[in-house]
């Protein structure tokens, strides 16, 4: 388990319990977010699926009707939405880093956590839920492996600022309890 080497003990989210869980699409952040509604105190949420309840239609659907940049800017909407929250772990979409100066804000507002599985593991994930996501069933047709490999790549700066990066095995209750218990 890696931490952002600028992040203190002492500092302003040393005492923290607004948790942001990130990754690509795949990497398991609801799946975590709902094992840790089980294990801590924290209400948990899940950001595409609160962003499908503002617009009352998928996140498939929004692509598809609307497309990304305002499925962007209703995701980023919801997102600041948290601002006045004082406890919670956010399951975010795989791109919501990305975009509209995110990850600086989550930073800001708490604690990031990266969930970092391998590409070989997202695509195997992924395959099964192709129909559930849009920039996958885009490139479904093509070769999943290297779109995944390149989306990837593309999000990699944007992880990397995260306070903490958990690594395929990593990934797991004990350490996840670990982080909270530190920000608690």
């Amino acid at each position: 388990m890696k931490t952002k080497a600028s992040k203190s003990s002492k500092d302003e989210n040393a005492i923290c319990k607004k948790f942001f869980l990130i990754g690509m699409m795949g990497s398991g952040k609801s799946y975590w977010a709902e094992q840790l509604k089980r294990k801590t105190k924290l209400q948990t949420y899940d950001l595409d699926s609160l962003v499908e309840i503002m617009e009352e239609k998928s996140v498939a659907e929004i692509f598809e009707q609307n497309g990304e940049p305002y499925f962007r800017k209703a995701e980023t909407k919801m997102l600041h939405l948290f601002t006045e929250k004082k406890q919670f772990i956010l399951a975010c979409g795989g791109g919501t880093p990305c975009f509209n100066g995110n990850m600086a804000w989550m930073n800001k507002q708490g604690i990031t956590i990266w969930l970092d599985e391998p590409v070989e593991r997202l695509e195997q994930r992924l395959s099964k839920e192709i129909d559930a996501r849009p920039l996958v069933q885009a490139h479904s047709s093509n070769n999943t492996h290297d779109f995944i490999k390149e989306k990837l790549a593309e999000r990699q700066p944007y992880y990397q600022l995260a306070t903490y990066h958990l690594k395929g095995e990593e990934i797991n209750l004990k350490n996840f309890q670990k982080i909270i218990q530190l920000h608690a």
